[in-house]
């Protein structure tokens, strides 16, 4: 017996019989050798944490576009916070903690340059529309490894494409994910405006804060735990109305004072031009995409407008700057 099927036999001993199971999973589009050390949900992992994606998103907008000072959350620590939560709550619930971690560290690998805001942008201008999360999808199933795609467990994949509110995924670890990223995105961005004087703590309505708390460990450590004690035992991922009521009407309060403030959505008109140019730039000149795109569209049939959506989205927002000003500003005005 080697290494992997000791940590497979371990799981069978240790996790909850609600858990995804490695040496279950319904497997790779493309099938591969297992790996003698490592399970398949460990493997997907490791392959989520050292592609070109992962990596770029250090650069990409969680909220505060371009802000003033070092500790505003990026998309990259976005997604680590939500990692740790759902890690935590699937290490509780005797969950597959590799499958959870996988899940998490992939689900907004196809966010674009200037967060939610460059979203809206190339869903408007882009023919086929746009979804962070069907990119996320698309990153792994093709675009990474120059058209190989990390060829990932369709588990690993379903919780990628289902974190958002409007969907739902088929395993437990993936349920976790789903609500672990609202978790952390509802109070890291609390943290970060009032790091920005949008608000203050005693700002936000008591009518939450008594049941949440009032300050962001606080916060954390009643959704947290709420999750875990009302989902022990049970094959579903659940919280208690109370807490869930408070949670969700917090996050209406966090549209209306920050995701929708005009303060803090200062930049984004920018953006939005900025994106469009981008777009029309390369439309009008499609041999001026890198070769690793241009190639979707000879090679494998994809459309012009399709592949020039997967090279903008992939931009951070430092290189989507750096391409603006490369084709856009002349070379004399940046002296």
């Amino acid at each position: 017996m080697n290494i992997r099927e000791e940590q497979e036999k371990y799981e069978h001993e240790h996790l909850s019989r609600f858990a995804r199971f490695s040496d279950e999973s319904q497997g790779r589009d493309r099938p591969e050798e297992p790996c003698t050390v490592r399970p398949a949900y460990q493997r997907d992992r490791d392959r989520i944490l050292h592609c070109k994606s992962f990596r770029r998103l250090k650069h990409k907008t969680q909220v505060f576009l371009s802000p003033q000072g070092d500790h505003y959350r990026t998309r990259l620590t976005h997604t680590l916070e939500v990692s740790q939560i759902a890690r935590t709550i699937s290490r509780a619930l005797r969950l597959n903690e590799d499958l959870t971690e996988a899940a998490a560290l992939g689900h907004d690998l196809g966010h674009t340059p200037f967060g939610h805001a460059g979203e809206r942008t190339l869903n408007r201008i882009c023919p086929m529309g746009f979804v962070h999360s069907e990119q996320s999808i698309r990153i792994v199933e093709k675009l990474e490894k120059d058209g190989q795609g990390l060829n990932l467990t369709k588990e690993v994949r379903d919780g990628i494409l289902n974190h958002q509110t409007s969907s739902m995924p088929s395993t437990l670890e993936g349920k976790v994910v789903r609500l672990s990223d609202k978790i952390a995105y509802i109070n890291h961005d609390i943290d970060d405006a009032i790091r920005a004087k949008i608000f203050s703590e005693t700002d936000i309505p008591k009518a939450f804060t008594e049941v949440l708390g009032d300050t962001t460990k606080s916060r954390l450590n009643t959704m947290i735990q709420d999750i875990i004690h009302n989902s022990i035992g049970k094959n579903e991922i659940c919280m208690s109305d109370e807490v869930h009521q408070a949670m969700m009407e917090l996050r209406k309060f966090m549209f209306g004072s920050l995701y929708q403030n005009p303060l803090a959505k200062s930049e984004e008109a920018k953006a939005d031009k900025l994106i469009t140019e981008l777009y029309g730039y390369y439309m009008d000149n499609i041999e001026a995409l890198p070769d690793n795109y241009r190639r979707f569209i000879t090679e494998c049939g994809e459309t012009p407008e399709r592949v020039v959506c997967d090279y903008i989205a992939g931009m951070s927002d430092q290189y989507s700057v750096a391409k603006f000003e490369e084709i856009f500003v002349p070379t004399s005005w940046k002296v």
